[in-house]
């Protein structure tokens, strides 16, 4: 018996056909995935099938009821975690789950055992405002606010993007028990190894549904997508110069040691990927190198600059690219070009000359006058990557460039930021991906605030007996000790 069908929908936004005519079953009991690249369709269905939105033709039920007729029977009956977070940062993790109870007319204490599972591993938190959880705790309230009231679909827009992979295999792992209690599944991930934990996916691609099956499937039918041809790049080895020097860093919170005792180094031209769980310090960590966070003790310079001393002169030599974007979507690509590179001291005539040269080397010369927030995802985080780099920094920093993106295009942007490597950048590159960690020259891998290993992703491998690096780091990130 089927809990979702969908015939021939279709949604057009302007001139955009975001789904045109797809029709696709979803078993009672399935963990189904829905697949494909940016601007594919996949959240637009999703919100047509959640009632959020209504389709233009075609129509759509869940659990037999029709998503524009029933709308009320189906909101009581489906959970919905959008792509971003739905949570209401300044109220407390006992307030928002409370919030969700009574908007679906249920309690905490009517809807516990359905989340216990997942809700006891915060519950410690209940008083903790939502904002300030990691990545992974608030992963985990969301999906108790989604459960609260028992629904028989639930539906995840990208769940675990943003997070660390030991905190993708905790959500996934309560998905499984979720589901074995008869719960239907509909997920959407541009991970390759959650994307085969589905019983069955189904890829999208601009609207069109190209395909249903197995993932193994899928994914072998559609390799040029979702298996790209591997980078391949010399390491930087014959660099001697160093354009990042940490000493003993420290970085304290009251009496909370966010950065413990750090020391490293970075050559130029080198990527070197940072990375570590969430809650591992990382974060924090790039924060003091970028001269937004002064250190407690312990010495670093950024392009020969003192960051306790000197951070204005750090931040006019490095380039940053936030894990939130921080173009201006009201305006266009060349009108963020001009603004950043103005900020970052470049006269007209410079930006003037550039511009066209950069759009053209980035394949963006017919949008540089598109306003940003027409831009698919990987679209804008090419033009924040463009702008990051445009004033030609000795140091750019990259807070998880290619969250949420797929395969594709994350080995497109990795190619641009080789591309700048070669030009004499150094990368400095946060990730949660760890075939990601793979492209780097080095990595270092946090825990607890601490450094516990650094090397060439091979040494790392070979150091501790793990033939990726998806081993080796949930093999280090399992010996964290803090509980949050």
């Amino acid at each position: 018996m089927n809990s979702i069908e969908v015939s021939n929908v279709s949604k057009r936004f302007g001139r955009v056909k975001a789904l045109d005519n797809v029709s696709l079953t979803v078993e009672k009991g399935e963990i189904f995935g829905i697949i494909g690249p940016d601007g594919a369709g996949k959240t637009t269905l999703m919100r047509i099938l959640t009632t959020l939105m209504k389709p233009k033709g075609g129509k759509a039920f869940v659990e037999g009821f029709d998503t524009v007729k029933q709308m009320s029977q189906i909101r009581g009956m489906v959970g919905y975690m959008p792509g971003r977070f739905s949570l209401y940062q300044d109220l407390t993790v006992e307030e928002n789950l409370n919030f969700f109870a009574r908007l679906f007319r249920t309690t905490i204490e009517k809807g516990y055992d359905t989340v216990k599972d997942i809700y006891s591993q915060i519950e410690p938190f209940k008083t903790r405002r939502a904002g300030a959880l990691s990545g992974g705790m608030k992963q985990k309230l969301a999906l108790s606010c989604a459960l609260i009231h028992q629904p028989k679909v639930l539906f995840l827009d990208e769940p675990t993007t943003g997070i660390d992979p030991i905190s993708r295999k905790e959500l996934w792992a309560m998905l499984k028990q979720l589901n074995k209690r008869g719960i239907t599944i509909v997920v959407s991930t541009p991970y390759l190894d959650e994307v085969r934990k589905c019983d069955r996916i189904a890829f999208l691609e601009e609207g069109k549904l190209r395909g249903v099956g197995s993932p193994e499937e899928i994914l072998q039918q559609f390799a040029d997508v979702f298996n790209p041809k591997s980078l391949s790049r010399k390491i930087h080895k014959d660099s001697t110069d160093t354009v990042i020097e940490v000493d003993n860093m420290v970085k304290m919170f009251g009496s909370f040691c966010a950065v413990d005792h750090i020391t490293f180094n970075v050559h130029k031209g080198e990527i070197f990927g940072f990375l570590g769980a969430n809650g591992a310090g990382k974060t924090t960590a790039m924060n003091i190198l970028i001269g937004l966070h002064q250190p407690t003790s312990g010495h670093a310079t950024v392009a020969g600059y003192d960051v306790a001393k000197d951070y204005e002169q750090v931040k006019k030599h490095i380039g940053y690219m936030s894990q939130k974007f921080s173009l201006y979507e009201d305006m266009t690509v060349r009108e963020n070009i001009r603004l950043f590179a103005g900020i970052y001291g470049m006269n007209d005539k410079e930006i003037k000359e550039k511009t066209d040269r950069m759009l053209d080397d980035f394949n963006f010369s017919e949008h540089g006058d598109d306003r940003v927030r027409s831009l698919p995802l990987g679209w804008r985080q090419r033009v924040a990557f463009l702008v990051s780099i445009f004033h030609e920094p000795d140091i750019v920093f990259l807070d998880e460039p290619t969250g949420g993106v797929d395969p594709l295009t994350r080995r497109q942007f990795w190619s641009l930021i080789y591309d700048a490597a070669e030009r004499g950048i150094t990368v400095f590159v946060t990730t949660h991906y760890m075939d990601e960690a793979e492209y780097c020259d080095r990595l270092s891998i946090m825990v607890d605030g601490q450094i516990r290993a650094i090397g060439t992703p091979d040494e790392l491998k070979h150091e501790y007996g793990f033939s990726d690096m998806d081993g080796v780091f949930t093999h280090l990130a399992r010996q964290s000790q803090r509980t949050e």
